[in-house]
C-alpha cells in the first residue's frame, strides 16, 4: 500500500467514525517497530507502521489508525489527548480503537531467546544467567559477595 493510499484510508475513517475530516498528512514509517502508529502535536501528522498491516492485515492497522486520530481530533479540539486521560480513553472505546498494538512475530522471537551470558562467583560457584552482557567488575556475588566471572555461552536458535 502507498502512502497515497494511507492517507485516503485515514481520510475515511476520520469521516466515518469522527464525523470530522483528517486535513493533515498520514504517512508510511518503516522503521517503527516497536510501536504501531504516531501522532506528532506540532505538525498533526500521523506515522503508520506498514510492518503491523503486513503481519496482522487491514483490520489490526485500521484500530491503530483509530488510536492515532483520536490523539489527533482530541488535541486539535484541546481536550485530553494522552494516553492516561478520561477524555481519551471514552472516546477509544467509543471507535472501537486499540489501546495497544500487537508485538511483531521478529520482536517476540527476540524476547524469548535463551541465555546468553553466565555469571559464576569464584567463592561459592554460584550461577546467574543474562541475556544481556554486562561488566562483572561492577557486581558482587548476592550470597557470598565474591568476584564474578562472566562467560559467554554460544547458543544458536
Amino acid at each position: 500500500m502507498e502512502n497515497e493510499a494511507l492517507q485516503q484510508w485515514v481520510e475515511q475513517i476520520s469521516l466515518r467514525y469522527f464525523n470530522r475530516p483528517f486535513v493533515h498528512e498520514a504517512t508510511f514509517n518503516s522503521r517503527l517497530k516497536a510501536t504501531g502508529g504516531r501522532y506528532f502535536t506540532s505538525s498533526h501528522n500521523i506515522e503508520i507502521s506498514p510492518h503491523q498491516l503486513q503481519a496482522f492485515g487491514p483490520d489490526e492497522t485500521e484500530k491503530i489508525i483509530k488510536h492515532e486520530l483520536c490523539h489527533y481530533h482530541l488535541h486539535i479540539l484541546k481536550r485530553g489527548y494522552k494516553h492516561r486521560d478520561a477524555d481519551f480513553k471514552n472516546l477509544l472505546a467509543q471507535v472501537g480503537g486499540s489501546r495497544y498494538c500487537q508485538s511483531l512475530p521478529s520482536r517476540v522471537e527476540r524476547k524469548t531467546l535463551p541465555f546468553r551470558y553466565k555469571l559464576i562467583c569464584t567463592k561459592c560457584g554460584m550461577e546467574y544467567l543474562r541475556k544481556r552482557k554486562l561488566d562483572p567488575a561492577k557486581y558482587a556475588c548476592g550470597k557470598c559477595r565474591g568476584k564474578l566471572n562472566l562467560i559467554f555461552l554460544d547458543r544458536k536458535v
